[in-house]
């Protein structure tokens, strides 16, 4: 009997901590900003959000795949869909990306940053340069952005969702700034995640840990040459020329 009873206990406890509480009408409406939404995860991740009914900007370095992801969130069913094409090396560009979420949703309920950069080519793996481009892109830039979205997420309660990666935990070879800049976006945004805790602000935060990728599309990867910061904007698939 008491084995009968500390067994049904425990099923209880589980049921608790691990029900699937997800409500998907909780997205229809919702206003989310969503980075590195041109292609892979980011793209995938602007459909899912398009069909659940959210209105959404997203942002990422090309124009183009950009316009091709606008189109198929609105034929998914998004009520509305902005994008700002912006090169996150640029210090100025977090603020103007924000500005423009912030100015065409009314707020945020949800800031997805799912962006991210390789060394440039022709600079060294281990050398300032390349160092310090990294850490503006894969770094600075998502404390930009979470610094200037917090205000309206928590007014709205909203939810941050941070993607990162494993080598921001478990270093690899030839990764060393990459996993510096890894390893650096998971401790701040864990020690935020109890500071907004101790000061009883209610935006939740997420912290996604991918796995590595496969060699050839890292070497890929590291052969991109971003081109210089720019940043253009558009809603649907009327380009609006110029900056925000």
């Amino acid at each position: 009997m008491k084995v009968l009873l500390l067994t049904g206990l425990g099923a209880l406890f589980f049921t608790y901590y691990w029900a699937d509480n997800f409500d998907p009408a909780s997205l229809q409406g919702a206003r989310v900003l969503l980075t590195g939404a041109s292609a892979g995860i980011g793209e995938e991740l602007a459909y899912h959000y398009a069909r659940l009914g959210s209105h959404l900007v997203l942002t990422a370095h090309t124009e183009a795949f950009l316009q091709k992801v606008v189109g198929n969130c609105r034929k998914l069913g998004a009520p509305k869909v902005f994008f700002i094409a912006a090169d996150m090396a640029s210090r100025e560009v977090p603020e103007l990306v924000v500005q423009f979420a912030l100015d065409k949703l009314g707020g945020l309920d949800y800031l997805v940053l799912n962006h991210l950069g390789a060394a440039p080519a022709g600079t060294r793996a281990h050398s300032a340069p390349g160092t310090r481009w990294l850490m503006q892109v894969n770094l600075l830039s998502y404390v930009q952005l979470t610094s200037l979205a917090l205000p309206s997420l928590t007014d709205s309660k909203g939810s941050l969702v941070v993607v990162s990666s494993l080598l921001g935990r478990v270093p690899a070879s030839f990764s060393s700034p990459y996993s510096a800049a890894k390893f650096a976006l998971d401790s701040f945004f864990g020690a935020l995640q109890r500071e907004l805790r101790v000061q009883d602000v209610n935006v939740a935060i997420t912290r996604c840990v991918l796995g590595l990728q496969d060699r050839a599309s890292a070497k890929e990867g590291v052969r991109e040459d971003p081109s210089p910061s720019r940043l253009k904007v558009g809603h649907k698939q009327t380009p609006l020329r110029g900056r925000p």
